[in-house]
């Protein structure tokens, strides 16, 4: 059997790609919190932002969020990164208030997360212990996990990051960071394995689809954009948009309309790419920062970044790239969600971790009501 690592020192190194460290806190801004009722054993601190946000504060160790049409409620990995907890905590949201609506306890902790296409399943990596777990949201049931044992070349095993579900293959798709990455591609059924994609770049970061193209994008820390056929696996293609220069690429959007593809920078470069999905040429860099998740919404045209060393969510114009609004969200927003119609976005706002590995404060999540 082959031992599992100290999940403190595996948190220490893949901290950055996970978007786990950050600046000193600062004060949030403060406003008139709404009067909501709180649930049985929760704080239900609110507050408004200066632009007028809806925030709330959850729990320490907060990660990815995601919207599911399935019941209308917003979900949040958290890992509940505190002293003497162990396991994690999916948390339901009402989307309008961030009220808790429900709770799933888990004996692993939550890092990120993917839906199925009807939003009744959960897909969760639980990059600790090197595993993927399988959520029922009907009845708040863990369906099934299958755990990783492959390391790198460096000897550490891998760490499971982003997830996405392709409809178009039924296939479930999970990054491991590790030396070089790998990228699994799972049975959503049975939580098996189909096939691992290998040699993958070094730290295995962001995946996005394009199912008209049959494609799979991945983003590594070799500064690579990795072009992947769903229907052979096969990485056919790897751009550089930074040429030789050192980059950390991490997350990724795609708008199929003007086949422009977006690749943020937050350590590096400090930027984000735009290139022509058609050749990986690049039509220009965003000057916008620190770049950390990012979002494309079409019903709007409008590209959401986040920048966790300004501690701030950029509204930009799709087509010119105008800056539109600047929401101050500090001390570090992590992870961005639409809901169904595009009308709100909602942001995962992390804080620093202590010396020893810990949150230092309760993370927060944000509904940000789009212009």
């Amino acid at each position: 059997m082959i031992p599992r690592p100290n999940p403190l020192l595996l948190l220490a190194r893949t901290a950055l790609l996970l978007a786990a460290c950050g600046l000193s806190s600062t004060a949030f801004a403060t406003g008139e919190a709404p009067q909501l009722p709180p649930a049985p054993g929760d704080a239900q601190q609110y507050q408004l932002t200066q632009e007028g946000a809806l925030r709330r504060e959850l729990s320490p160790g907060i990660y990815q969020v995601r919207y599911s049409p399935f019941n209308q409620s917003l979900y949040v990995a958290a890992a509940e990164a505190r002293p003497g907890v162990q396991g994690g905590v999916i948390y339901q949201l009402d989307p309008e208030t961030l009220a808790t609506k429900g709770l799933i306890h888990t004996d692993e902790k939550n890092f990120g997360l993917a839906l199925n296409p009807t939003g009744d399943t959960l897909f969760v990596t639980n990059s600790l212990a090197g595993a993927v777990s399988k959520i029922d949201l009907k009845e708040g049931k863990t369906l099934g996990r299958i755990r990783f044992t492959e390391k790198g070349k460096d000897g550490w095993p891998y760490g499971p990051r982003s997830a996405i579900y392709s409809a178009d293959n039924d296939t479930l798709y999970v990054g491991g960071v590790g030396d070089p990455g790998v990228i699994w591609a799972i049975n959503p059924a049975d939580m098996t394995l189909r096939t691992t994609i290998e040699n993958a770049g070094k730290w295995m970061t962001g995946l996005l689809l394009d199912p008209a193209q049959h494609r799979l994008y991945a983003a590594n820390g070799d500064g690579e954009v990795l072009v992947i056929d769903t229907r052979t696996h096969a990485i056919e293609q790897r751009w550089k948009p930074a040429g030789d220069a050192k980059a950390l690429l991490l997350n990724l959007a795609f708008d199929d309309k003007t086949q422009r593809l977006y690749v943020t920078d937050h350590s590096q470069q400090k930027t984000t790419f735009v290139l022509d999905a058609r050749d990986g040429s690049v039509i220009t860099r965003l000057p916008v920062g620190d770049s950390m998740d990012i979002l494309l919404n079409p019903t709007r045209n409008q590209l959401y970044i986040g920048h966790r060393d300004q501690g701030t969510v950029s509204i930009l114009d799709a087509t010119d790239y105008r800056e539109l609004q600047t929401l101050h969200l500090p001390p570090n927003p992590n992870s961005l969600a639409l809901d169904a119609d595009g009308s709100h976005l909602y942001v995962t706002v992390k804080t620093p971790f202590t010396p020893d590995r810990f949150a230092s404060g309760p993370g927060s999540v944000v509904r940000i009501e789009l212009p």
